[in-house]
């Protein structure tokens, strides 16, 4: 038997009680994590150095790097949401709906868990725990493939996570990870219908695309994340640049950071320049159009690639636009239904905006960098989903129960 197999099988045969687990129970199980993460913070950093040693001497692009770092910050805010997880209502068990039919059979809409939740990420070790602590939560189990990059740094999160669990109430075997990074046993995982309930991939465009294409489990679909910003002609200037500069530069490796900025055209020619100078002064690449081009020095000219593509860089893409419906139709054309934000002053552009484009998430006067569980309140996320079935933007607790319809009756057979 595979160690895949194998493992799916231990994680597949804890559903029956994790179902069944209080909330007490869970958030115990997820407090005693948060203090052992804590405590054995160094341990964790030690192997997440192997990690980016290996990174680095394979040439891993910084952008990747920044996304595998585990500080001892980092570690913390872990800790921290784990904590927070804690005191989110626990939704296993809610009642959503309830009634009664004319013969007097009951019926009530319950959520319960999903059963078992196979994930595949890349470069981001923190998903390790983002993924184990929903899924307790909820009652779910969880099987976890990380990226070869991460080996080490997941190796030592689900140590610590065992650790955790064995002074629970929680079965240890809730959470597995397979250590073997091959292609051919992510393909086989994509097969493990009789294990798994649902597969979330998290990552790249390319591994997404690729779970979709080629999973016969049930997926959750995340997004890759070409996010734009659009400054329309009524935006206040100082709010647009300090928006952009946060929306691209906070921490532009992840999915939420915008890759290409939209200016009408008007606005262009009183404040273009300051944008331009705003976002080389904070190291940004810009690729423009010829517009964009004439109102600064170093810039590179765009081509189409350029607004197709989800950077992960200090790098930018900028056009003018005459209108908002045409900033409307660029981002649903090149956008990939993630976060679009739109900064300005006029009622009727921004209803136009919010209503029109087609994203998980769509702002106004504010930086894409929300779309986020943590920042939504979820106190983590399992994922970002792009898709429109089952759950949407930011996927927290709620997204990771299905539903169960209990009836009450004293006989009725008809």
């Amino acid at each position: 038997m595979s160690d895949l197999i194998q493992k799916a099988k231990l994680a597949n045969a804890t559903t029956t009680a994790l179902a069944t687990k209080s909330t007490e129970q869970k958030n115990q199980a997820l407090k005693l994590l948060a203090n052992e993460l804590r405590k054995q913070k160094d341990y964790i950093m030690t192997e997440n150095n192997r990690d980016i040693v290996n990174g680095r001497n394979n040439g891993l692009h910084e952008s990747l790097i920044d996304r595998l770092i585990l500080n001892e910050q980092r570690i913390a805010d872990m800790a921290d949401a784990l904590i927070q997880l804690t005191d989110l209502k626990d939704p296993i068990g809610e009642i959503m709906e309830e009634w009664t039919r004319p013969n007097g059979l009951k019926i009530q809409k319950a959520r319960v868990p999903i059963g078992v939740v196979g994930m595949i990420y890349e470069a981001r070790p923190n998903v390790t725990i983002d993924a184990a602590s929903l899924c307790l939560k909820t009652g779910n189990a969880v099987l976890l493939r990380g990226s070869s990059s991460a080996i080490y740094s997941n190796t030592a999160l689900v140590k610590v996570i065992h650790d955790a669990l064995k002074q629970s109430d929680l079965p240890e075997d809730a959470v597995q990870l397979i250590e073997d990074t091959s292609r051919e046993t992510a393909s086989q995982m994509f097969k493990l219908n009789e294990y798994l309930d649902v597969l979330i991939p998290r990552g790249g465009k390319k591994l997404i695309d690729t779970v979709v294409a080629n999973a016969s489990v049930p997926v959750l679909e995340t997004g890759a994340g070409n996010c734009h910003l659009f400054i329309d002609e009524s935006a206040n200037k100082d709010m647009a640049i300090e928006i952009a500069i946060n929306a691209k530069t906070q921490r532009p490796s992840v999915c939420n950071a915008i890759e290409t900025i939209l200016v009408e055209r008007n606005w262009a020619e009183s404040h273009l320049a300051a944008l331009i100078q705003a976002l080389q002064d904070a190291n940004v690449e810009i690729h423009g159009d010829s517009i964009t081009v004439s109102k600064g020095n170093h810039i590179i000219k765009a081509t189409e690639e350029d607004y197709e593509t989800e950077y992960l860089d200090h790098i930018v893409a900028i056009k003018v636009v005459d209108s908002v419906q045409e900033a409307i139709d660029h981002i649903n054309q090149y956008g990939t239904n993630h976060s679009e934000s739109i900064i300005s002053e006029n009622d009727g552009h921004v209803v136009s905006f919010m209503n029109e484009v087609d994203a998980a998430a769509v702002y106004h006067n504010a930086s894409t960098r929300f779309t986020d569980g943590f920042e939504f309140g979820f106190g983590a996320e399992i994922g970002i989903s792009t898709q429109k079935l089952h759950a949407r933007g930011p996927m927290g607790l709620e997204a990771l129960t299905s539903t169960k319809y209990l009836l009450y009756g004293n006989g009725q057979m008809k």
